[in-house]
């Protein structure tokens, strides 16, 4: 098998989380990132903070819309739009090409990006023949909740108790914490263990390629192949674990960028009433610093204090060889 232009020098950087505390520059430099812990270990956590240096929560603090006010850190009412297209503010959790799953760490407060364990271990994804790791730049859009206790209507199930979810398409490899703003191609309705689970297709406005693409057709115009495998992947990710295959909306067909953002729009309403004790978030923790009028809202004092409770940054942990190893299905 031919090896892909590039790869050992990413699956070198995959295996090593192990670098100092840096700042993350993306989206203007409007934010930052701070670890503590140790990396490739489960008390590692990756904390954010806005221009000014002041800890937030990237689940609850930082816009859903990308606009104006978001300059003034006050969350976002109305979108910014270029010509057609509204623009949407991106976490990434799990750059692509890596195994590590990372995640928004929603049931702790300021909700810090972690690695996700298992009964006690880290949880790496496995390698689907011919893929490695993450297919595309992987996280979610803040200010939404897919809410468990709403039975979707289209899928049948209830939603999956996070933020929803977005592939990230562009030709860059991202950093784990950058802030993306992304144009909204698609969506994909997968079931996950019975709940809800919407993937958001999407593609950074800064990437060489964006120009050219502007909904789903312009994917499959542009990058053959990418949606099939994008459903490849969904389905058989979890098998390696033993679980069954996941399953899909519309029997797999993606749908496009209006249907899209009127189901982010709709999360985002979950997530007001879920920061306004509107709705049952059980154990996620809505501690924010910035949404205005939610009795979750901290000080910059305690939001500090939160930060400097967790362990302090050292190096970082080696990731196992079995993490690179292939998996293969029948055709």
């Amino acid at each position: 098998m031919r090896a892909l232009p590039g790869l050992g020098r990413l699956l070198r950087a995959a295996r090593g989380w192990g670098r100092p505390p840096r700042r993350c520059l993306s989206a203007m430099a409007r934010y930052g990132t701070e670890q503590r812990g140790r990396p490739n270990s489960p008390d590692y956590r990756l904390y954010f903070k806005n221009g000014d240096g002041k800890y937030i929560s990237p689940f609850h603090d930082i816009p859903l819309f990308a606009g104006a006010k978001e300059d003034k850190e006050i969350p976002a009412k109305r979108s910014k739009t270029t010509a057609s297209e509204v623009l949407f503010n991106m976490v990434v959790e799990v750059p692509r090409w890596t195994n590590a799953k990372m995640e928004i760490a929603t049931e702790e407060p300021l909700n810090p990006i972690k690695q996700d364990t298992k009964k006690g271990k880290l949880r790496y994804v496995a390698n689907i023949f011919p893929h490695k790791g993450y297919i595309w730049n992987y996280g979610a859009l803040p200010q939404t909740w897919e809410d468990p206790n709403h039975k979707d209507n289209i899928t049948g199930c209830c939603g999956d108790n996070d933020p929803i979810d977005v592939c990230e398409i562009g030709s860059k490899v991202r950093s784990s914490g950058e802030i993306v703003k992304v144009k909204v191609l698609g969506v994909l309705g997968m079931v996950d263990e019975g709940d809800t689970d919407w993937k958001i297709i999407a593609i950074g406005v800064d990437d060489p390629e964006a120009q050219n693409i502007h909904d789903i057709d312009d994917v499959r115009k542009h990058k053959p192949g990418y949606l099939e495998a994008t459903i490849e992947w969904f389905r058989l990710y979890k098998v390696p674990d033993g679980k069954p295959e996941n399953g899909f909306a519309f029997n797999g067909e993606f749908k496009g960028k209006d249907f899209a953002v009127e189901i982010i729009k709709s999360t985002h309403e979950y997530w007001k009433a879920l920061l306004h004790k509107k709705a049952d978030g059980g154990t996620i923790k809505c501690t924010n610093v910035l949404v205005s009028g939610s009795p979750f809202c901290c000080s910059e004092e305690d939001a500090r204090s939160i930060v400097q409770s967790a362990p302090v940054p050292v190096n970082g942990d080696p990731v196992s060889p079995e993490v690179d190893s292939w998996y293969f299905f029948p055709k």
